[in-house]
């Protein structure tokens, strides 16, 4: 009962430290210095029970990527080894970041995202697994698939252009487009569990590959 009760504290602490850290950002980056561009709000399903996913270059996505849809929050799986660190480990954890083992993922990285979609919040996952320069021929992780099969809720697909360092949230300009959603509801029933998995993992793929090619299409052409 008292550890339950902490654990809510918790949870109230953080949703609160989310929505400060989120507000001001969002004031720094698209009001006053104009440097987050959006497009696609019109795909961001109105529930927040869904998976996010975008590329992922640099940390400036997980800041762009939770201003681009303030004030919704994004639950974050970020990397056990961030939160050996105590002190940062308290301060990713008040922004809604929980630990996974990417190198020996089991059943318990599973239920804490498929808890939060099912307590209608939305997950943020970076299907390349780490930070990587994607391009066509990179691999995407089945994780993001799997929760939001298992949990019957989108996927947001996202691509992000711009600055990688983080003086770049200021004086640079960066770009996060939305795609439409991908339904894991209503596949064919006669489909196999790995056929739906694969089937899902290459939508996203190949969603992720166009979105990034409108992006790098519309840099150049403005």
């Amino acid at each position: 009962m008292i550890k339950s009760m902490r654990k809510d504290k918790q949870n109230e602490v953080g949703a609160k430290m989310y929505k400060f850290i989120s507000g001001l950002l969002k004031l720094i980056i698209m009001k006053l210095s104009n440097s987050l561009e959006v497009q696609g709000k019109e795909n961001i399903p109105q529930l927040h029970r869904y998976v996010v996913t975008c590329t992922h270059e640099s940390y400036n996505e997980v800041i762009m990527l939770g201003t681009a849809i303030y004030p919704n929050q994004i639950h974050y799986m970020a990397k056990k080894e961030l939160f050996n660190n105590k002190v940062f480990g308290k301060f990713l954890s008040s922004l809604n970041a929980f630990p996974v083992d990417r190198d020996n993922p089991g059943p318990s990285t599973l239920k804490k995202p498929i808890k939060l979609l099912k307590e209608n919040k939305t997950v943020g996952i970076f299907p390349t697994g780490h930070r990587m320069k994607y391009d066509e021929g990179s691999p995407m992780k089945r994780g993001a698939v799997t929760i939001a099969m298992m949990a019957q809720a989108p996927i947001l697909p996202a691509a992000y252009v711009g600055p990688k360092e983080i003086k770049g949230l200021v004086t640079g300009k960066a770009i996060i487009r939305f795609g439409e959603p991908i339904e894991t509801k209503h596949l064919p029933k006669d489909m196999k569990r790995n056929e739906k998995l694969e089937y899902l993992t290459k939508e996203l793929e190949q969603r992720t590959i166009q979105l990034q090619s409108e992006l790098n299409d519309y840099v150049k052409n403005n």
